[in-house]
């Protein structure tokens, strides 16, 4: 299930990030054809400002989808800075998604926390098994005793009294 959970989300990532890319275009096409001033801003600098944010926030998501695209590939778990940066793409989500509901609507938010879910699900398929499967009394899946056992053994007396 890890492998169509991380390529899905790849998949749906690239498309966000062509569709911000997209919309921001059209913001900036927009914000040039009006040539208005905004609180006395330059509207070249709105124009370029908007494109760069686009780009920016494009990049981003894309590079968020190339991780999950090489964990599903490769079916191993992201780097700790690949994490990071999924973890950061989770956390930008929902915050989109919080500011989205009451200005785009309930569609938006929607889409914007099934992102989210995707990206939660690919981080928590990738997670760390070791602590699943290490026993609780501390062994290490050997038979015998806990690591460090066999010196505590070695230096107690035989009887079972305290040593003098």
């Amino acid at each position: 299930m890890r492998r169509p959970a991380a390529v899905a989300t790849a998949l749906v990532l690239l498309i966000e990030a062509v569709g911000i890319v997209a919309i921001n275009g059209i913001l900036a096409t927009f914000a040039d054809g009006q040539n208005m001033s905004l609180a006395g801003l330059d509207p070249d600098a709105m124009v370029a400002g908007t494109w760069a944010m686009g780009i920016a926030f494009g990049l981003y998501l894309a590079g968020c989808a190339a991780v999950t695209l090489l964990a599903g590939v490769r079916d191993r778990a992201p780097g700790r800075a690949a994490r990071i940066l999924l973890i950061s793409c989770a956390i930008t989500h929902g915050v989109l998604a919080a500011v989205t509901v009451g200005l785009v609507g309930w569609d938006a938010f929607a889409f914007l926390m099934a992102v989210l879910g995707l990206i939660v699900l690919t981080l928590v398929a990738y997670g760390e098994e070791r602590g699943a499967m290490a026993p609780p009394d501390g062994r290490d899946g050997r038979d015998g005793p806990p690591e460090g056992a066999e010196a505590d053994a070695a230096d107690a007396p035989a009887n079972g009294a305290a040593p003098a």
